[in-house]
């Protein structure tokens, strides 16, 4: 098992039809992109989660939730942290295409930390 050198932890905001398809994999991947989706979005730290899953997934779908996990760090190396309107929102964009190499190189369970109503 990598030690924490290896790997690096990152959350994702996801509402109720995501959390759902996650927990059908038993807590290992995320779900496929749909068609309107060309990016995945982890984030990198609790708090930028929290704040999309409160704003913006909470008014999208009724909940909210952060998910943390971990990843290998020789696959997220190969993308640069984006900037995505702030210094406080810090992400990386995975594009869809890449998805499973992402899945893949998950380290551990993902985690529900938080949810709002």
């Amino acid at each position: 098992m990598p030690d924490e050198t290896d790997t690096i932890t990152l959350w994702r905001p996801v509402g109720p039809q995501e959390l759902a398809l996650i927990e059908q994999s038993g807590m290992r991947t995320f779900p496929p992109r749909l068609p309107d989706q060309p990016i995945f979005y982890p984030v990198l730290t609790e708090e930028y989660a929290a704040r999309i899953a409160r704003d913006w997934n909470v008014s999208a779908s009724g909940a909210g939730f952060v998910t943390r996990f971990r990843v290998k760090r020789s696959f997220i190396d190969r993308y640069d942290v984006q900037e995505a309107g702030g210094r406080a929102h810090l992400e990386y964009w995975i594009p869809a295409e890449d998805l499973s190499e992402f899945n893949a190189a998950i380290v551990g369970p993902i985690e529900v930390i938080s949810s709002f109503p």
